[in-house]
């Protein structure tokens, strides 16, 4: 997100966390810092392959609360980068098989959620869904969010999804008005049918 009136009014809602976008490269990238900065949600800023330096200087500008990493960062890299800037760290992976789920062991310890996203030729952004049984086969011990392809029509399958680990879901593109707008009354509706189903 970066419209501070559009910021403010998801943040009404009941939500965990709110994304901001720092890769050049998406339509959903943030230039400005906003005027609004929420209070009871923690801001997360969205990296792909970025450097330390331009991380932690992103997230001091923009008083962010976490950080998201959505490329091919090491877990070396995550463990320099949780001394540097001394905050929450979510490291995304690309899920299409059961294979996909072995590279979370190397970030063990290191991050305080995974989230599993559905495996693209980019990073991320596909708007589809992958076949959450996979996710039967992860063992870590490291909560992790759902992400990719989730939206008003996902409840149900959102309701029916099990796993010890399983902390909370990412949603998007598929309540967007244009890019890094979201549609309010979408959200609110998604959100209360969560609550009416006890997510």
């Amino acid at each position: 997100m970066r419209d501070s009136e559009n910021m403010k009014a998801i943040a009404d809602l009941d939500v965990d966390f709110m994304g901001m976008i720092f890769y050049p490269r998406s339509k959903r990238y943030v230039s400005e810092v906003p005027s609004f900065r929420p209070l009871r949600q923690k801001l997360i800023a969205v990296f792909v392959n970025a450097d330390i330096d331009e991380i932690a200087k992103t997230v001091e500008t923009f008083h962010c609360d976490g950080i998201q990493l959505h490329g091919d960062e090491t877990p070396e890299f995550v463990r320099l980068l949780k001394s540097t800037c001394n905050c929450l760290v979510i490291k995304a992976f690309q899920i299409a098989k059961a294979e996909d789920l072995q590279k979370t062991s190397q970030y063990e310890n290191l991050c305080d959620y995974f989230l599993f996203d559905t495996a693209t030729p980019s990073y991320g952004g596909s708007g589809e869904s992958f076949d959450w049984l996979i996710l039967a086969e992860y063992q870590g011990k490291t909560p992790f969010l759902l992400s990719g392809g989730i939206g008003a029509e996902s409840v149900e399958r959102i309701k029916q999804f099990s796993h010890p680990q399983f902390a909370g879901i990412d949603i998007n593109s598929k309540f967007e008005t244009c890019p890094a707008v979201k549609d309010v009354e979408k959200v609110r509706t998604f959100v209360e049918k969560l609550r009416i189903n006890n997510c």
